[in-house]
C-alpha cells in the first residue's frame, strides 16, 4: 500500500515498534495481505504503548492512570482533527497519526480502542479475580477488540466471525496468563479465578514455597481445560476468512494451542518456567497446518 511520504513515516514507526518487541506470535507478519500490515501494526503500536504505561511498576498507580487517560484523549483528538504528518513529531505522535488515519480510513470503531485502554487501566488497579465472569470480562476488553479490528481491517463485518474471533482472542489471552503465571505472581497479579482456587483447595501462601503444590496444579489444569474450550469455539474464524489471512489465523491458532500444551505439560514448574515456542515446535505446527480440516476435527 502506498501512502503519502509523511504518513508513511508514521506507519513505519508503528512497524518498527512491532518488530522490536518480543511476542509469542509475529505482528503484521508476511502471511498477512500486504495492504493490512500497516494498519495492524498501527493497532499493535497504539496498544503496546498503552500496555507499557500500565506496566511501569515503579511509577505510582495514579500517575499511570493519568498517562493512560492522556493517551486515550490524544487518540480521540487526532480522530476529530487530522494531525499534520509532515511536521516534526515525537515517536508517540507518529503512532497517533498512523492509528488515527487507520480509524478514519477503515471506519474502525473507536469504542474498541477505549475498551483496550480500560483493560490496561484495570491491570493497574486489579490484581485478583473472583470468577470466570470477571476474567472473561477483562478478556472482552483486553484481547477481543484486537481480533475484531483485524477482521475489520480485512474487510469482514460478520457477527458470526466476530464471535468466533472473540473466542480465539480470549483463548490466547488466557494462554498468556498461564504462560506468565510465575512472572505475574512475582509482580503481584493472579489471574486464576478465586472460585477455581477455592474449589481445588489451593492456598496462595503455598506459592512462596514452589514448586507448585498438587492443588495449584489441579487449579491450572482446570484453567487449561477452559482455555482449550475457547480455542475450540473459536476455530471457525480460521476457516471463515479467505486468502492469506486464513493461514495467518490458522498458524496463530495452532501456535497458541501448542503453548497451551506446553503449559499443561509443565504445570508443576510454572512458577519458574515460562513455556514458549521454539524450533522444535515448528515441524509439529507445520504438520498440523497441512492436515488442518475445516470440518472441525480434533487437531
Amino acid at each position: 500500500m502506498s501512502f503519502d511520504p509523511r504518513l508513511a513515516r508514521a506507519y513505519a514507526a508503528c512497524e518498527a515498534l512491532a518488530r522490536s518487541h518480543y511476542e509469542n506470535f509475529p505482528v503484521a507478519s508476511w502471511l498477512l495481505p500486504a495492504p493490512m500490515r500497516p494498519h495492524v501494526a498501527a493497532v499493535y503500536a497504539f496498544a503496546r504503548i498503552a500496555d507499557d504505561i500500565a506496566d511501569e511498576g515503579t511509577v505510582p498507580a495514579q500517575e499511570r492512570l493519568t498517562r493512560l487517560s492522556a493517551w486515550q484523549r490524544r487518540l480521540h483528538a487526532a480522530i476529530a482533527v487530522e494531525v499534520e504528518a509532515g511536521a516534526p513529531h515525537e515517536h508517540e505522535d507518529l503512532i497517533i497519526i498512523a492509528i488515527a488515519h487507520s480509524i478514519r480510513a477503515l471506519d474502525l470503531p473507536i469504542a474498541w480502542f477505549d475498551d483496550l485502554i480500560s483493560a490496561f487501566a484495570q491491570d493497574i488497579t486489579t490484581t485478583r479475580y473472583a470468577s470466570w465472569a470477571e476474567v472473561f470480562d477483562y478478556c472482552r476488553r483486553s484481547a477481543n477488540p484486537v481480533g475484531r479490528l483485524v477482521l475489520r481491517i480485512a474487510g469482514y463485518r460478520d457477527e458470526r466471525l466476530d464471535r468466533s474471533a472473540d473466542a480465539v482472542c480470549t483463548a490466547l489471552q488466557l494462554t498468556n496468563f498461564w504462560q506468565d503465571f510465575g512472572r505475574d505472581w512475582r509482580s503481584g497479579r493472579l489471574y486464576v479465578p478465586r472460585d477455581v482456587i477455592d474449589g481445588c483447595g489451593a492456598d496462595e501462601r503455598d506459592l512462596a514455597a514452589g514448586p507448585l503444590a498438587r492443588a495449584w496444579q489441579d487449579a491450572l489444569a482446570r484453567c487449561v481445560a477452559v482455555t482449550d474450550d475457547e480455542f475450540r469455539r473459536g476455530r471457525a474464524v480460521c476457516d471463515g476468512v479467505q486468502g492469506r489471512l486464513r493461514y495467518e489465523l490458522r498458524f496463530t491458532w495452532l501456535g497458541g494451542r501448542r503453548i497451551l500444551e506446553r503449559v499443561d505439560e509443565r504445570r508443576a514448574n510454572l512458577l519458574d518456567y515460562r513455556p514458549t515456542l521454539g524450533a522444535l515446535d515448528v515441524p509439529a505446527i507445520l504438520w498440523r497446518a497441512v492436515v488442518w480440516q475445516t470440518s472441525g476435527a480434533r487437531i
